[in-house]
Protein backbone atom coordinates (compact mmCIF):
# COMPACT_ATOMS: atom_id res chain seq x y z
CA UNK A 1 0.00 0.00 0.00
CA UNK A 2 0.95 3.15 -0.72
CA UNK A 3 1.87 6.19 2.12
CA UNK A 4 -0.71 8.90 1.55
CA UNK A 5 1.43 12.41 1.54
CA UNK A 6 -0.48 16.01 1.76
CA UNK A 7 1.25 18.51 0.15
CA UNK A 8 0.45 22.17 1.19
CA UNK A 9 1.14 24.71 -1.15
CA UNK A 10 2.87 27.95 -1.06
CA UNK A 11 1.18 31.54 -1.66
CA UNK A 12 1.18 33.15 -4.48
CA UNK A 13 0.30 31.95 -7.97
CA UNK A 14 0.32 28.24 -8.53
CA UNK A 15 -0.06 28.24 -12.17
CA UNK A 16 2.22 24.89 -14.45
CA UNK A 17 6.03 26.26 -13.36
CA UNK A 18 4.88 28.99 -10.31
CA UNK A 19 4.85 28.52 -6.89
CA UNK A 20 5.38 25.29 -5.65
CA UNK A 21 4.69 23.48 -8.47
CA UNK A 22 8.11 22.67 -9.82
CA UNK A 23 8.64 21.19 -6.04
CA UNK A 24 5.50 18.85 -6.33
CA UNK A 25 6.19 17.69 -9.49
CA UNK A 26 9.83 16.67 -8.88
CA UNK A 27 7.80 14.94 -5.80
CA UNK A 28 5.53 13.22 -8.23
CA UNK A 29 8.58 12.07 -9.98
CA UNK A 30 10.51 10.47 -7.60
CA UNK A 31 7.96 9.10 -5.06
CA UNK A 32 5.26 7.99 -7.23
CA UNK A 33 5.45 4.71 -6.91
CA UNK A 34 5.60 3.95 -3.37
CA UNK A 35 3.74 7.10 -2.58
CA UNK A 36 0.19 8.68 -3.42
CA UNK A 37 1.20 12.69 -3.18
CA UNK A 38 -2.29 14.77 -2.46
CA UNK A 39 -1.40 18.72 -3.41
CA UNK A 40 -4.50 20.34 -3.37
CA UNK A 41 -4.79 23.83 -5.12
CA UNK A 42 -5.48 26.16 -1.84
CA UNK A 43 -8.13 29.33 -2.20
CA UNK A 44 -7.33 32.41 -3.40
CA UNK A 45 -3.61 31.73 -3.04
CA UNK A 46 -2.42 35.24 -4.04
CA UNK A 47 -4.17 36.75 -1.24
CA UNK A 48 -4.73 33.70 1.08
CA UNK A 49 -7.13 33.71 4.56
CA UNK A 50 -6.21 30.92 7.08
CA UNK A 51 -10.18 30.07 7.68
CA UNK A 52 -9.94 28.97 3.96
CA UNK A 53 -6.91 27.29 3.94
CA UNK A 54 -7.98 25.39 7.44
CA UNK A 55 -11.22 24.32 5.49
CA UNK A 56 -9.52 22.68 2.73
CA UNK A 57 -6.98 20.84 5.58
CA UNK A 58 -10.48 19.76 7.23
CA UNK A 59 -11.27 17.89 4.07
CA UNK A 60 -8.22 16.06 3.65
CA UNK A 61 -7.17 15.05 7.14
CA UNK A 62 -10.40 14.01 8.04
CA UNK A 63 -11.02 11.37 5.63
CA UNK A 64 -7.20 9.77 6.48
CA UNK A 65 -5.89 7.45 8.56
CA UNK A 66 -2.34 8.41 8.46
CA UNK A 67 -0.45 10.71 5.99
CA UNK A 68 3.43 12.68 6.06
CA UNK A 69 2.57 16.31 5.65
CA UNK A 70 4.68 18.99 3.66
CA UNK A 71 3.96 22.53 4.05
CA UNK A 72 6.40 24.95 1.65
CA UNK A 73 5.94 28.17 2.71
CA UNK A 74 3.11 29.69 3.75
CA UNK A 75 2.08 25.93 3.50
CA UNK A 76 4.12 25.15 6.27
CA UNK A 77 2.84 27.91 8.68
CA UNK A 78 -0.60 26.74 7.78
CA UNK A 79 -0.06 23.20 8.91
CA UNK A 80 2.08 24.02 12.03
CA UNK A 81 -1.14 26.57 12.92
CA UNK A 82 -3.52 24.03 12.03
CA UNK A 83 -1.78 21.07 13.82
CA UNK A 84 -1.43 23.13 16.84
CA UNK A 85 -5.27 24.07 17.64
CA UNK A 86 -7.48 21.61 15.81
CA UNK A 87 -8.02 18.34 17.14
CA UNK A 88 -6.14 16.18 14.71
CA UNK A 89 -7.09 12.36 14.87
CA UNK A 90 -5.09 11.44 12.01
CA UNK A 91 -1.87 9.53 12.35
CA UNK A 92 0.76 11.51 11.68
CA UNK A 93 3.85 9.77 10.62
CA UNK A 94 5.91 13.33 9.61
CA UNK A 95 5.56 16.80 8.99
CA UNK A 96 8.35 18.43 7.10
CA UNK A 97 7.87 22.36 7.15
CA UNK A 98 10.15 23.80 3.83
CA UNK A 99 11.44 27.48 3.66
CA UNK A 100 8.08 28.88 6.18
CA UNK A 101 8.15 32.01 7.41
CA UNK A 102 6.98 33.15 11.08
CA UNK A 103 4.32 35.56 11.00
CA UNK A 104 4.50 38.05 13.09
CA UNK A 105 8.29 37.49 13.63
CA UNK A 106 9.29 40.73 12.31
CA UNK A 107 7.75 44.26 10.62
CA UNK A 108 8.14 42.21 7.09
CA UNK A 109 6.10 39.51 7.84
CA UNK A 110 2.49 40.23 9.37
CA UNK A 111 -0.43 38.33 8.29
CA UNK A 112 -2.52 38.18 11.76
CA UNK A 113 -4.73 35.16 10.33
CA UNK A 114 -1.79 32.62 10.01
CA UNK A 115 0.24 34.06 13.25
CA UNK A 116 0.86 31.17 15.37
CA UNK A 117 -0.24 31.66 19.23
CA UNK A 118 2.89 31.55 21.98
CA UNK A 119 3.30 28.63 22.84
CA UNK A 120 2.61 26.64 19.75
CA UNK A 121 4.88 24.13 19.83
CA UNK A 122 3.47 22.34 22.84
CA UNK A 123 -0.02 21.75 21.36
CA UNK A 124 1.23 19.91 17.94
CA UNK A 125 0.79 16.45 19.60
CA UNK A 126 2.17 13.60 18.88
CA UNK A 127 3.98 13.64 14.69
CA UNK A 128 6.54 10.71 13.89
CA UNK A 129 8.63 12.76 12.41
CA UNK A 130 9.83 16.53 12.07
CA UNK A 131 11.82 18.12 9.49
CA UNK A 132 12.72 21.46 9.04
CA UNK A 133 13.96 22.39 5.60
CA UNK A 134 15.60 25.80 4.15
CA UNK A 135 17.78 27.25 2.10
CA UNK A 136 20.91 29.00 3.08
CA UNK A 137 20.46 32.00 0.73
CA UNK A 138 16.24 32.32 0.72
CA UNK A 139 15.71 35.29 -1.15
CA UNK A 140 12.06 35.36 0.08
CA UNK A 141 11.98 33.86 3.86
CA UNK A 142 15.11 34.94 5.48
CA UNK A 143 17.06 32.06 7.29
CA UNK A 144 16.31 33.61 10.75
CA UNK A 145 13.00 32.14 10.44
CA UNK A 146 14.12 28.44 10.11
CA UNK A 147 16.63 29.42 13.39
CA UNK A 148 13.35 30.69 15.26
CA UNK A 149 11.34 27.45 14.28
CA UNK A 150 14.54 25.43 14.87
CA UNK A 151 14.22 26.86 18.79
CA UNK A 152 10.75 26.39 19.42
CA UNK A 153 10.17 23.07 17.97
CA UNK A 154 11.54 20.05 19.05
CA UNK A 155 12.67 18.20 15.51
CA UNK A 156 14.32 15.44 14.64
CA UNK A 157 15.68 17.07 11.85
CA UNK A 158 17.49 20.57 10.37
CA UNK A 159 18.68 20.69 7.41
CA UNK A 160 19.84 24.22 5.64
CA UNK A 161 20.41 23.91 1.87
CA UNK A 162 23.29 25.21 0.24
CA UNK A 163 21.21 26.86 -2.29
CA UNK A 164 19.44 30.20 -3.06
CA UNK A 165 16.36 28.84 -3.71
CA UNK A 166 12.94 29.39 -2.32
CA UNK A 167 10.93 27.24 -4.56
CA UNK A 168 13.29 24.34 -5.55
CA UNK A 169 11.95 24.49 -8.64
CA UNK A 170 14.21 21.86 -9.69
CA UNK A 171 13.60 19.86 -6.13
CA UNK A 172 15.09 18.93 -3.34
CA UNK A 173 16.56 15.39 -2.72
CA UNK A 174 17.06 16.01 0.98
CA UNK A 175 13.25 15.83 1.19
CA UNK A 176 13.12 12.92 -0.76
CA UNK A 177 15.54 11.08 0.71
CA UNK A 178 13.80 11.86 4.44
CA UNK A 179 10.23 10.74 3.10
CA UNK A 180 11.61 7.70 2.00
CA UNK A 181 13.40 7.06 5.62
CA UNK A 182 10.10 6.88 7.23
Amino acid sequence: MKSKVLFIHSAGPQNRDEGSTGLIRYMKERLGSTHEISAPYMPIPNNPRYVDWKEVLDLYLKSMDEVILIGHSMGGSTLLKYLSEENVETDIKALFIVASPVWGLDEDWHKMDFQLEQGFEKNLGYIGHIGLFHSEEDGVVPKRHFDHYCRLIKSDEQRIIESDSHLFEDGLPELIESIKNI
